[in-house]
């Protein structure tokens, strides 16, 4: 299965897949979640109702596409914030607390419970002392982690006019 990250849902919203004319991206997600292929969590879509857009409008009327952290995430918790307080990585201590309290710490730890793929459209920083990107969190963890259009070039899906 395939988690996404927020900016996903936000970048195609405002760049490339708009709510107003590409309808058949927005029908894609609905039925790839219906067919077990993608979700992501109720954190994610706590940040997207937090917007106050067309895209609030949406999370809200989708919330059965965000799960909820689980009792098997738990653990993963636990390996995520031992890997970023490791004090041998750069990350400066307000990076650190900053990543678990967002959804980007949530994401890695449920994808790695249950052995799902996180998709988003950060790039890896390991050098980074202000952030922790996903991409770094996820291969600490030996969490696969892949970008949208990866997702959709492997799922063949088609987005055609009618």
């Amino acid at each position: 299965m395939y988690l996404l990250d927020s900016n996903v849902f936000i970048e195609a919203k405002q760049r490339y897949y708009g709510l107003d004319f590409s309808p058949g991206f927005w029908q894609w997600l609905e039925r790839s979640f219906r067919d077990g292929l993608l979700a992501s969590i109720d954190r994610i879509g706590q940040e997207l109702k937090e917007r106050n857009d067309e895209l609030t409008a949406w999370a809200k009327n989708h919330g059965h596409l965000f799960l909820p952290v689980d009792a098997a995430t738990q653990a993963s918790f636990q390996k995520l914030s031992a890997w970023a307080m490791d004090p041998f990585l750069p990350y400066s201590r307000e990076a650190r607390f900053t990543f678990m309290a967002k959804g980007d710490y949530q994401l890695v730890a449920y994808a790695h419970a249950h052995r799902c793929t996180v998709i988003t459209h950060e790039k890896s920083e390991p050098q980074a002392r202000k952030t922790i990107k996903i991409p770094d969190a996820c291969g600490a963890l030996g969490v696969d982690c892949a970008d949208l259009f990866a997702v959709i070039r492997e799922t063949n899906a088609r987005f055609i006019l009618a």
